[in-house]
């Protein structure tokens, strides 16, 4: 099994955070094993640091989920 590793590059915002401040949902910028940074969403435990379930946008998803949301 190869390491598994991150780096966020950027963070760009919490969009909400629990009541207890231990869990946030947030959207980052995160470079997975050394690649390319990509737009990332996810919830994260910030009692221990870790990362919870989410997901991850490439540029053109990101697109296509802005062009989505303007039809809101």
């Amino acid at each position: 099994m190869s390491d598994f590793n991150y780096n966020i590059t950027k963070k760009l915002e919490i969009l909400s955070q629990a009541e207890s401040g231990d869990y946030t949902k947030e959207v980052n910028l995160i470079s997975y094993n050394g690649r390319e940074p990509i737009v990332d969403i996810r919830r994260w435990d910030r009692k221990s640091d870790k990362m919870q379930k989410g997901i991850t946008l490439n540029h053109e998803e990101v697109q296509a989920l802005k062009d989505i949301l303007a039809t809101l």
